[in-house]
């Protein structure tokens, strides 16, 4: 199944104290779910359909300290790599670090890479090198 993900998010809910936060964006073939777990420490995307939801990414973080996290690892399983999916979570993370003013330690060398290729966004400015 291949998602085309547009560039524009749908929905946004800045749930910031509640233990998920989600924002949803339109494919082709249908939607895709960012979500976060803040209690389990990770970023989810999920393909939803009205019968199903797929999980197709994850993002996974630590806390190092009371305003630090590390940004460790992405995962896209093979049938969704190449749709946007790691740069959906990658987004989405990132953003949470701006929005509650953490530093990220910056592990996972797509985010990095994704970091470096984001020169219009404030993203730099957070990170620890």
């Amino acid at each position: 199944m291949a998602f085309r993900i547009l560039s524009r998010v749908c929905t946004l809910s800045h749930g910031l104290k509640s233990s998920q936060t989600a924002f949803s964006t339109l494919s082709s073939a249908g939607s895709l779910k960012v979500e976060h777990d803040r209690r389990n420490q990770r970023f989810t995307v999920t393909a939803g359909s009205s019968t199903a939801d797929h999980e197709c990414g994850v993002l996974k973080y630590r806390f190092t300290g009371e305003k630090e996290v590390d940004l460790m690892s992405t995962f896209v399983p093979e049938t969704y790599r190449g749709h946007g999916v790691a740069a959906l979570l990658s987004r989405a993370a990132l953003d949470f670090v701006v929005e509650e003013n953490l530093k990220a330690h910056v592990s996972c060398l797509y985010i990095k890479k994704y970091v470096e290729e984001q020169p219009e966004q404030r993203y730099k400015e957070f990170v620890i090198t």
